[in-house]
């Protein structure tokens, strides 16, 4: 068992937010428990007895889960390693490699969204993004922060990312927040990232069309699944929903439907991904 230190000599902290305090003590990371843990914890488990890269849980200490640290580039530092196409594929790569992993994994317990599995879904991870991911050397190398894991379609993860990655933020976010040295050219990274990833095994159409719909019914569902738990609540949920997350996420399906007409993408009619 790992005991525990009010004041440890090697803590370092690592995100501070209210309710969700996360430190790196020398090889290992403090992180808050969840009433979904045990899910969370069962997937790292499977992970492991798979061979892929992700924390090891060690210890559950208190109302803190004791989990190995993945050294690398993680956070904001993440970001920039996505802008290059070889960057951008090797992170599509990572994302495939997953959902490989846990084709095979299902539990009954119950995951951050509350809803069992169905049987066309996976366990997404619910939160893929460049700072997510662990690089080194520009290589992605691992996955962290399974906090809000879910049963979904595989689509669920793939419009996720890609909000993230082609991205789906207007221009002066891209050049002044994301590192992007230019405006970044989003169809053709969209479609980099499902060559990378493999359109047979992504659910669904792949014309970028139905892509950018997917993209756009993800953010209503994460929009309607804080504001459900902030209305419950539930931190950090009530926390950012009272900051006006909710305000900045509509501003943003805003943006991304006027980047779907202006790039002459339609809805097709095609079925939706929102669980």
């Amino acid at each position: 068992m790992i005991g525990m230190s009010d004041e440890p000599a090697d803590s370092h902290v690592l995100q501070n937010d209210p309710h969700r305090r996360i430190e790196r003590r020398g090889d290992t990371v403090w992180r808050p428990m969840h009433p979904w843990s045990p899910a969370v914890h069962d997937l790292l488990a499977h992970l492991a007895s798979v061979d892929f890269p992700a924390p090891r849980l060690l210890d559950v200490v208190g109302d803190r889960e004791v989990l190995t640290y993945l050294p690398g580039d993680s956070g904001p530092d993440g970001w920039a390693h996505v802008i290059p196409e070889q960057g951008l594929r090797a992170f599509a790569r990572l994302v495939r490699d997953y959902h490989d992993a846990v084709a095979s994994f299902t539990t009954a317990k119950i995951f951050y969204t509350g809803t069992p599995m169905a049987s066309d879904d996976i366990v997404c991870h619910g939160d893929i993004g460049p700072w997510n991911a662990v690089f080194r050397d520009g290589v992605p190398v691992g996955l962290i922060d399974f906090d809000y894991a879910r049963p979904a379609p595989v689509r669920f993860d793939i419009a996720y990312a890609l909000q993230y990655v082609a991205p789906f933020r207007d221009d002066e976010d891209c050049t002044r927040w994301l590192r992007y040295p230019d405006v970044p050219d989003r169809l053709r990274r969209m479609a980099v990232f499902v060559d990378e990833y493999g359109a047979d095994a992504i659910g669904g159409p792949t014309d970028l069309a139905s892509l950018a719909a997917s993209v756009i019914d993800v953010q209503r569902e994460i929009l309607a699944s804080d504001e459900r738990f902030a209305a419950a609540g539930v931190e950090p949920q009530r926390t950012w929903v009272a900051e006006g997350l909710a305000d900045k996420q509509r501003a943003r399906i805003a943006w991304s439907e006027a980047f779907v007409r202006s790039a002459g993408l339609s809805d097709d009619g095609t079925e939706r991904v929102t669980r």
